[in-house]
């Protein structure tokens, strides 16, 4: 899952990094209103973290614009704890949903999941699909036999993204698009690495290749 987190505050922004990516998100970052705009509007991501309170242009109006473009990324704003007319503001202008500060870190990924699995039709925590049960939590993958296998940071993001497009012929820049931020190294055999590893451990029948158009997997 990629995400992108607008906040100016490099505090903030440092205690928030590391349990962002160690919970298995590309994170992208925008410390500027009209960066953060562009970036919202032109790069696919799953959920965005907006602060309102931006230089160059308030994340009212960018979270305005967005929606007046047709972006429909979920949307997350930070607000002032006691700002309860932020909050409103905010959701008139298109917010999913809203977190005021100071708040806790498990609270924020909390509520980035729960965006996530309402925007792609699926409530639970564990999603499942092709016979197997992938835990968010726990970042492993549970096989038919209820034997479990652990996963690396990118082997997590990119066996969701699958798991959450089941039948869906998914192309390697999709994939991605949805795996890595923008500083990661893109080549494109990276996603066939990392396809290979997956298989070694959930079976090749369950990741399919589509020659020259991409990966399926199964329903």
């Amino acid at each position: 899952m990629r995400l992108l987190l607008v906040e100016d505050d490099t505090e903030q922004i440092a205690a928030l990094l590391p349990a962002l990516k160690s919970a298995g998100l590309a994170v992208d970052q925008a410390q500027d209103g009209c960066v953060a705009e562009s970036l919202g509007t032109t790069e696919p991501y799953d959920v965005i973290v907006l602060d309102l309170g931006l230089p160059g242009r308030s994340g009212l109006e960018v979270l305005r614009n967005w929606r007046t473009r047709g972006v429909t990324t979920p949307v997350l704003v930070l607000t002032a704890r006691d700002a309860w007319h932020e909050r409103v503001d905010g959701l008139k202008a298109g917010a999913d949903d809203y977190l005021g500060k100071p708040f806790y870190v498990e609270e924020l990924m909390a509520r980035i999941q729960a965006l996530a699995r309402r925007a792609a039709g699926n409530p639970s925590p564990v999603i499942e699909a092709g016979g197997l049960r992938l835990d968010e939590g726990l970042q492993q993958v549970i096989l038919s036999d209820g034997s479990a296998r652990e996963l690396t940071g990118t082997e997590f993001r990119l066996l969701r993204h699958l798991m959450r497009n089941p039948g869906r012929l998914l192309s390697k820049t999709q994939l991605m698009e949805h795996v890595y931020d923008l500083d990661a190294e893109r080549g494109s055999n990276l996603i066939e690495v990392y396809i290979r590893r997956l298989r070694e451990k959930i079976g090749r029948e369950r990741i399919l290749t589509q020659r020259g158009q991409g990966y399926l997997f199964p329903k």
